[in-house]
């Protein structure tokens, strides 16, 4: 008997498979639902091996077929004031709260559901489940399934990314990609501070000039209004510098990110930004020679650009019905990487809201998981 999807997410959201956490329990969990089925079933670990990601077929072994793609890790809950164990799957009023509900082991659910179902035809192309780890933390644990997969002969055609969109089609999404900004100055004593060279002023300064660079590009960069943001934006997360009030600090790190949309070019924007940091450190060079701005990348994936006529997103409208003008999303997604890394038509898709996911008490409603149902119904319909 093939379990509910919402039986099916009541024990996914047991696993507290916070990034950087093991997700291994939860895979075996899955295996132990898709392997009596015949299904062929691949783990690529992390290096560690404390986690994996699960590569799943179902049907024919060829070139071709449909891929449903979901990250299971989750973001952390801590410091967070829920009402109910963020852990244990709770419905009020239609609604199922816990964490990763929405975001997104409500997709994952429904995915194992249709892939039991699809188990249990006859399939003349391929389903494929692809469940990854450490999304969360810059879509870093699917590059090594991807990449092995990229070496393999045959391919599938296509790709849905069940990333909670209200159950609407998505064809994009922005690039990012974070870096971390090293300023050097000279340490000194606080009461003989013009003698020092104060790396957190040039952190503020720096951050000042990214400030005058987002001004630019919302007055004259490129813009696409389907997205709620229209613009490129640079943004500053994070600043650390300084041991002591009375020491001028020698080191400040600043971690910054451009999200940028197709029409900018994010080297682009990093070489103007490495020209600012060189002009505010120059003028100090002649008495601190040490002094410098260093930029390096720290992360990053590519953006999601699907054209309307696209086999992925022509395909989703087959099996939703939605006709309209397709969305885009201003959260970050795997979707680029199997675009880019494997070459499938790739789109979003997926039940749930992602204002509702990384913050207290999430939840994903019934109706919402079973409209997603019904679409992967009609999608294993498809591929008989």
């Amino acid at each position: 008997m093939i379990p509910s999807t919402i039986d099916i997410l009541d024990r996914l959201i047991g696993f507290q498979t916070v990034s950087r956490q093991s997700n291994l329990e939860l895979l075996d969990y899955i295996e132990g639902l898709l392997a009596p089925t015949g299904a062929k079933i691949e783990r690529f670990a992390h290096e560690d091996g404390s986690r994996a990601n699960l590569w799943v077929t179902i049907g024919p072994d060829r070139a071709g077929g449909v891929v449903l793609s979901g990250h299971t890790d989750v973001v952390p809950v801590t410091g967070q004031n829920w009402t109910s164990d963020p852990f244990a799957l709770i419905e009020r009023d239609g609604n199922l709260f816990g964490r990763g509900t929405a975001d997104m082991k409500g997709f994952v659910a429904s995915a194992i559901r249709a892939g039991m179902l699809a188990a249990k035809g006859d399939l003349t192309v391929p389903l494929h489940l692809a469940f990854s780890y450490d999304e969360e933390i810059g879509c870093i644990g699917v590059r090594g399934m991807i990449e092995a997969l990229a070496a393999r002969p045959e391919r599938p055609a296509l790709c849905i990314i069940g990333e909670p969109t209200g159950m609407r089609i998505a064809s994009g999404h922005k690039g990012k990609t974070g870096y971390r900004a090293c300023c050097t100055g000279r340490e000194g004593h606080s009461a003989l501070a013009p003698n020092a060279l104060n790396a957190l002023h040039l952190g503020a300064a720096l951050i000042g000039r990214l400030q005058a660079r987002q001004q630019e590009l919302t007055r004259t960069g490129a813009r696409d209004e389907v997205y709620d943001i229209p613009y490129t934006t640079i943004h500053a997360g994070i600043m650390q510098g300084g041991t002591a009030l009375n020491i001028v600090p020698n080191r400040c790190e600043i971690d910054f990110e451009i999200r940028n949309i197709a029409g900018d070019d994010p080297d682009r924007m990093l070489d103007l930004i490495r020209a600012d940091a060189e002009a505010l450190v120059a003028p100090h060079r002649q008495q601190f020679p040490e002094a410098a701005i260093g930029i390096s990348t720290v992360s990053g994936y590519p953006g999601l650009h699907t054209p309307e006529d696209s086999a992925a997103v022509q395909f989703l409208r087959r099996i939703t019905g939605d006709n309209a003008a397709t969305i885009k999303v201003a959260f970050g997604t795997e979707g680029g990487l199997f675009q880019h890394g494997l070459g499938m038509s790739t789109a979003i898709c997926g039940p749930g809201f992602m204002d509702q996911g990384h913050k207290p008490d999430e939840y994903v409603s019934r109706a919402q998981l079973a409209q997603c149902d019904a679409m992967l119904e009609r999608l294993v319909a498809t591929l008989g």
